[in-house]
């Protein structure tokens, strides 16, 4: 099949098929002589596969391991758990962050007027950080309680 049916396939898209063989994350198609990519059903499972490991944010890196290990019949499913606990220690570190973001964000939007006047405490503390008076400029470590500039 070509690329555009491999991708529809595979529900990886023609674009991605394409880096991951500049890559070498996937092994170059063979080619027909009309010089199209030819790609078997083995191409596809494998593409379903990246597919599904870059769903569950595992990052190119990461997938190249856990190609090699799909490939190994001799693999110790250890190896594999080791990359997948490493992932799901680096989404939960990504979810912290991003409820950080999400309470600090939420904090400026709260006093923040809304209206028709120009002062903002949004954009100040995009300027400097605790660049207007009594606006929060972080979450606190450990207790998740804004700090404000004095």
């Amino acid at each position: 099949m070509n690329i555009g049916e491999a991708a529809k396939a595979s529900g990886v898209s023609a674009k991605m098929i394409r880096y991951y063989e500049q890559t070498g994350l996937i092994p170059k198609a063979d080619r027909k002589d009309s010089g199209y990519r030819d790609y078997s059903p083995s191409d596809v499972h494998m593409l379903r596969f990246i597919g599904r490991a870059r769903d569950l944010g595992f990052a190119v890196a990461e997938i190249n391991e856990l190609l090699s290990l799909w490939r190994d019949t001799s693999r110790h499913s250890a190896d594999v758990k080791r990359i997948a606990q490493a992932h799901i220690v680096q989404l939960r570190a990504r979810i912290d962050s991003l409820e950080q973001m999400t309470a600090t964000l939420g904090a400026l939007v709260a006093c923040c007027a809304g209206d028709d006047r120009p002062d903002c405490p949004i954009l100040a503390d995009l300027e400097e950080p605790g660049g207007a008076p009594d606006t929060p400029t972080r979450v606190s470590p450990g207790t998740g309680r804004l700090r404000h500039r004095p």
